[in-house]
């Protein structure tokens, strides 16, 4: 696709076991691990959702052992 066509694609927002979040041609078969999380649209649409949900870009593993790292501490 040329950079000055617009991209009139659907998208889904799609979400894997980490939550960490990407988008995902609407019409092709997600990958392994990936759900989607019920938001399509356009690609900036998508996009600009993921930016407002993802706040914390650290995997869930990461931040439920630091949190587990927190408590020990204390």
């Amino acid at each position: 696709m040329r950079d000055e066509e617009e991209d009139t694609r659907i998208y889904s927002v799609v979400v894997n076991h980490e939550e960490q979040y990407s988008i995902w041609l609407e019409d092709k078969e997600l990958p392994l691990g990936w759900e989607k999380v019920g938001v399509t649209g356009q690609k900036q649409e998508c996009l600009d959702h993921i930016k407002e949900v993802w706040t914390d870009m650290r995997p869930k593993s990461l931040r439920e052992a630091m949190e587990a790292n927190e408590k020990k501490a204390s």
